[in-house]
């Protein structure tokens, strides 16, 4: 499946939540940009929803900017495991018409059959499903099986950290929108996204290890190579609709928040930040300067520091 899609969506990621033990930590250095004016500023970092327990990213100017902060944004707010099976059923499911499987040609019928299989579920657990919530899922089981778990993912760590830090947790869409993205998709394009999901089960762990191994080492212009390789793969109505128009509408989320003082620490989809359409496109656009934050391999707790110019 997409690479893009397991950077950028939460969908089932609360459902699928495990607790591992701790371990030592492994150096990380992921990337993070500054927006700021005279009295405003907003850290932008790239999140990965899904990651191993041992990755130290949670230190040097990340920690340092975080603890700065008023505020924390992320994608949606967070929301108990309930609240999120409700929104996800009432979006991604069906209880009429023709089942999933007999919506999709023989060879992928059968593919799917043995996906489930594979991954423990039974032979009928996709039959009300709509194909997107069917591909997210798909997506993100062998992860989850690969080691990497969403309860050490960046969102994860940072709502717990903001709420020992009594810091306030907003989010830029609802969960329930934000599933709409998905579930507005023409059915075309969402079949498009079980199939190549089943085309490429087995390369799931691979492909977000590559992943992985970018992000850990700061390394955007690796990030953007893989972004843009699966913007291309991707449908011309998921790449606008999830990211396009997405990260338009938080340009100018950001715009409008900068009218207004403060510190804000905002985590988004690392594949919002890197590649050939960025939210920092969108807000140079607007005239608002982006600079990629200088992170140094120590642990130190003092001021990030910024250099101009570099927006990826």
């Amino acid at each position: 499946m997409a690479m893009f899609l397991r950077l950028i969506l939460l969908v089932a990621a609360v459902l699928l939540a495990s607790p591992v033990p701790a371990r030592a930590p492994f150096p990380a250095n992921p990337p993070l940009w500054i927006v700021r004016d005279a009295d405003t500023t907003i850290w932008l970092f790239g999140s990965v929803h899904w990651l191993k327990p041992d990755l130290g990213w949670f230190s040097g100017d990340i920690r340092a900017a975080f603890d700065a902060a008023d505020m924390l944004v992320l994608e949606t707010a967070p929301a108990a495991p309930a609240e999120s099976r409700a929104a996800q059923d009432a979006a991604g499911k069906t209880d009429s018409g023709p089942t999933l499987p007999q919506r999709l040609p023989p060879e992928y019928r059968a593919k799917l059959a043995t996906a489930l299989a594979e991954l423990g579920y039974a032979p009928d657990a996709f039959d009300r499903v709509k194909p997107w919530l069917a591909a997210t899922t798909l997506s993100v089981l062998p992860l989850r099986r690969s080691g990497y778990d969403v309860s050490h993912g960046v969102e994860a760590r940072l709502t717990n950290a903001a709420a020992r830090a009594n810091k306030r947790i907003e989010g830029l869409e609802p969960r329930a929108q934000q599933l709409g993205y998905f579930d507005a998709l023409p059915e075309s394009a969402q079949f498009d996204m079980l199939k190549r999901q089943l085309d490429n089960l087995d390369q799931t762990t691979a492909s977000t290890d590559r992943v992985l191994a970018a992000w850990v080492a700061g390394d955007t212009l690796a990030l953007g190579a893989l972004v843009d390789d699966d913007q291309r793969k991707s449908s011309a109505a998921f790449t606008d609709s999830i990211v396009t128009q997405r990260n338009a509408r938080w340009a100018g989320w950001i715009a409008d928040r900068l009218q207004r003082p403060g510190t804000i620490f905002m985590a988004v989809g690392v594949g919002h930040l890197t590649g050939s359409r960025t939210l920092q496109d969108e807000l140079r656009l607007r005239g608002i300067a982006v600079d990629r934050v200088d992170q140094p391999a120590s642990n130190s707790a003092s001021a990030p520091a910024s250099r101009g110019g570099a927006h990826r």
